[in-house]
């Protein structure tokens, strides 16, 4: 519960909160919900289940539900973990900061060899479908997560 202190109500509703961030009238922090929702983009892009990020991160796949949906806070220690569990920088769990995204597709320009060119030669493609073609090619040659492999080795259930 918000204290008058803490926040100022208009029509019963919460507008704004000066207390521990939580500022919508169900609770939920756009913030939190936010990072939820790139932990889950991310879990999932790389094959996990929650009951397998929970087990990395030593928590139940119902408390990693509570993170997706940004009813529960992910602390900095715990986000930390599940990015490096998912192969990522913490930071790509954070909303983005327009500030940021610049230098780190730059940064990733600079670090991959021949990338440059693969851009280049993408960006020259005038046809839209050819260029959806590559890229459903280039899609089709990343590499699989151990977890989708195991499963698509296991076949169909």
């Amino acid at each position: 519960m918000v204290s008058r202190m803490n926040a100022r109500i208009k029509g019963g509703t919460v507008v704004e909160s000066f207390g521990r961030g939580r500022d919508s009238a169900e609770g939920l922090d756009p913030i939190d919900a936010e990072v939820g929702q790139n932990l889950r983009r991310a879990r999932l892009a790389r094959g996990y289940s929650q009951t397998e990020l929970g087990d990395a991160l030593g928590i139940s796949f119902q408390q990693v539900q509570k993170y997706e949906r940004g009813a529960n806070r992910l602390s900095a220690s715990r986000l930390v973990r599940a990015a490096r569990f998912l192969g990522i920088g913490a930071g790509d769990l954070l909303p983005p900061d327009e500030q940021r995204q610049a230098p780190r597709i730059i940064n990733r320009l600079a670090e991959v060899s021949g990338l440059v060119e693969i851009v280049d030669a993408y960006c020259a493609v005038a046809d839209p479908a050819v260029r959806q073609d590559l890229l459903n090619l280039l899609r089709s040659l990343k590499p699989k997560t151990a977890s989708a492999r195991a499963r698509a080795d296991s076949g169909p259930a």
